[in-house]
């Protein structure tokens, strides 16, 4: 595991599977979205990065993610619909090893750990793209599940 953050319920993680640089997205346990290279990592070090362009202004909408290995394009797709609220507390954001439960189980088990060296991590926060009734709505949602 490189980085991740969610779980089994809801999350995503980019890590490095059978030599191949992989992003998993998974929509609340129902869907899963992944991106992965067609070839394996050469050794040495490498910037693999990932790249989400998100559809809003809302909760919940589409977007486009780009995964990239040294500026290189490796693996591009569109998903129909995202998280529309936070992920659970009961999940961390881990560099390095996943220390909950796996975005994919189906590919990996934690602790999941990496077996390189992991120079930099680097999340770049694009513009908010919820609205004020968007908010509201969640807030709602959120109070109304716990029954306040």
């Amino acid at each position: 595991m490189l980085v991740t953050i969610g779980g089994r319920m809801g999350g995503w993680g980019l890590y490095v599977l059978k030599g191949k640089p992989v992003y998993t997205y998974n929509f609340l346990g129902l869907e899963k979205f992944k991106w992965q290279g067609t070839e394996a990592l050469t050794p040495g070090k490498h910037t693999i990065k990932f790249d989400f362009k998100y559809d809003g202004p809302g909760a919940g909408k589409s977007g486009t993610g780009v995964l990239s290995v040294d500026g290189k394009e490796v693996a591009n797709n569109k998903i129909p619909h995202s998280i529309p609220f936070i992920i659970t507390i009961f999940e961390t954001f881990d560099i390095g090893s996943d220390t909950r439960t796996p975005v994919d189980d189906g590919d990996y088990q934690v602790p999941f750990k990496f077996g390189g060296t992991i120079s930099k991590v680097t999340v770049k926060l694009g513009k908010d793209q919820l609205i004020a009734d968007s908010d509201r709505l969640m807030r709602q949602n959120i109070l109304a599940s716990v029954n306040y």
